[in-house]
Order: C-alpha cells, then sequence, then structure tokens
C-alpha cells in the first residue's frame, strides 16, 4: 500500500469518525433534555405527593373506630 493510499485511508476514516461523533453528539443532547424534563416532572410529582401526604396524614391520626 503506497503512502498515498494509506493518507486517503486514514482522511477517509477520519472524515467517517467526524461524523460518528457529530451524531453521538446530538443523540447526548437530546437525552440531555429528556433526562432534564423528566428531573422536572419528578420535582413536580414529588411535590404533589407531599402536598397530598399532608391531606392523608389527619385522617391516619384519627383513633380507630369503637368496634376495633
Amino acid at each position: 500500500m503506497s503512502l498515498e493510499e494509506r493518507v486517503m485511508d486514514l482522511e477517509s476514516r477520519l472524515a467517517f469518525q467526524d461524523d460518528a461523533i457529530e451524531a453521538m453528539n446530538d443523540v447526548l443532547v437530546t437525552q440531555q433534555r429528556v433526562v432534564e424534563r423528566l428531573q422536572l416532572q419528578m420535582a413536580a410529582l414529588l411535590k404533589r405527593q407531599e402536598e397530598m401526604g399532608g391531606q392523608f396524614e389527619a385522617f391516619e391520626e384519627e383513633a380507630p373506630p369503637p368496634h376495633y
């Protein structure tokens, strides 16, 4: 294999690697956005659960009915 062929092969591989890295970066950015959105949703759900938990604690503290 001549030097020119080797250089062309390396340049071709480099171009494919650049494309692959760009594609992986795009996927990573998309996944990061999804993770951030899920974190916000989880925080909202936890806040809602805490708010609703306060409503149900009042019922749990009551004495059991006399038939127990």
